[in-house]
């Protein structure tokens, strides 16, 4: 892996930031991670995805109504992910870490893996963001292009159009191809991926046992394989749909910054939090119905800045980042709805597909 360097001498925005928060904090007498709030929405999800897989699998009812559950199960699930398991694998949904890691585990349960998750997302991203050549999430692919730096290949010309296949995907690739790629191969892109005693391995197959168990074996054994098929392709679309819209809206949008690590050390001349905020985007910062639903991802510019923080306080402490980009002349890129955000993101997946540009 190319060595990826930032220039940390001039850290006066983030130290100064960081002085703001803690003095919230501090003044509240309130703690960072998670309170009642996340812990509410916590079980009322949990217990929802329960009752919907269960009455799927116990109660008749017409097929459009079945299909419905399924689509609902999955949208459930997605913020599972996105509240539950987000805040648990970044040690933010309690101050009690063995409370984190349980909690973390709700990832294999929806067919994940928490400890690869922890080294790609909290390590890996949220160090190089948006670095090309090293960003999991932005990686190279002969079915998407994601910044200019990449490969262009003729189909990409066309890759707004089919992206929301290959969003819909993302959840069933995620837990049928990708973890085993990255647990056999050793590698999480092009990082040497953390060696796992007998415990890890252990917890993932046990995982992928309990997914081929939970959301296969038993419901076709419930109620048969075609409808089992296609319930579970419903459930997948839709979860892997929101989730990989998602997590695009926060660093694939119009303003977000790249640079290219291919095959060489790069040093970056901004300090790491300037990286950081200039390589995301917010969305939708006023709408509650959506920071509910995606556990503040839509604050992604505080959450990358303090992601030991709970999500349920990043609306109060996003004055105190706008405030210091302003004062340090930093752009806050952020878009007034979801579906502003939507628009710019596609807006620059067509412009990636379509412009063959690549710097020398």
């Amino acid at each position: 892996m190319a060595k990826v360097t930032f220039n940390n001498k001039n850290n006066e925005f983030y130290n100064s930031l960081k002085a703001k928060v803690n003095t919230y904090f501090q003044e509240k007498k309130i703690d960072k991670t998670g309170d009642w709030r996340l812990y509410h929405k916590a079980w009322v999800l949990l217990i929802g995805a329960l009752a919907l897989y269960l009455v799927l699998l116990n109660v008749s009812m017409p097929a459009y109504l079945s299909l419905i559950l399924c689509a609902t199960l999955g949208f459930v699930m997605a913020s599972i992910g996105f509240n539950v398991m987000h805040d648990a694998c970044h040690g933010s949904f309690s101050k009690n870490e063995t409370l984190n890691t349980i909690m973390g585990y709700t990832l294999n349960i929806l067919g994940g893996n928490s400890y690869i998750w922890k080294q790609k997302h909290n390590i890996i991203h949220h160090t190089y963001t948006n670095v090309d050549g090293i960003d999991d999430d932005i990686a190279k692919s002969p079915v998407i292009r994601q910044c200019y730096t990449q490969k262009w290949v003729p189909a990409h010309k066309v890759q707004h159009l089919y992206l929301p296949l290959i969003y819909a995907i993302t959840s069933i690739a995620w837990a049928f191809i990708m973890d085993f790629q990255k647990y056999f191969s050793g590698k999480i892109y092009t990082t040497e991926r953390w060696k796992m005693d007998w415990k890890e391995h252990a917890i993932f197959w046990a995982g992928k046992v309990y997914f081929a168990i939970v959301y296969m074996a038993i419901p076709v054994y419930c109620v048969g394989f075609s409808s089992w098929l296609i319930g579970f392709l419903v459930m997948h679309i839709t979860m892997g749909f929101t989730l990989a819209i998602v997590f695009q809206l926060a660093h694939v949008v119009e303003g977000a910054h790249f640079v290219e690590a291919y095959n060489h050390d790069l040093h970056v001349e901004d300090s790491w939090a300037k990286h950081e905020v200039v390589t995301t985007a917010n969305f939708a910062p006023t709408n509650k119905i959506i920071n509910w639903y995606v556990g503040g991802l839509n604050y992604q510019i505080e959450h990358h800045l303090f992601p030991k923080v709970s999500h349920i306080h990043y609306p109060a402490i996003s004055k105190f980042v706008k405030e210091s980009c302003a004062e340090y002349n930093i752009p806050y890129n952020e878009f007034p709805t979801m579906w502003s955000a939507v628009k710019s993101h596609f807006k620059m997946m067509k412009e990636f597909g379509q412009n063959q540009f690549q710097p020398a």
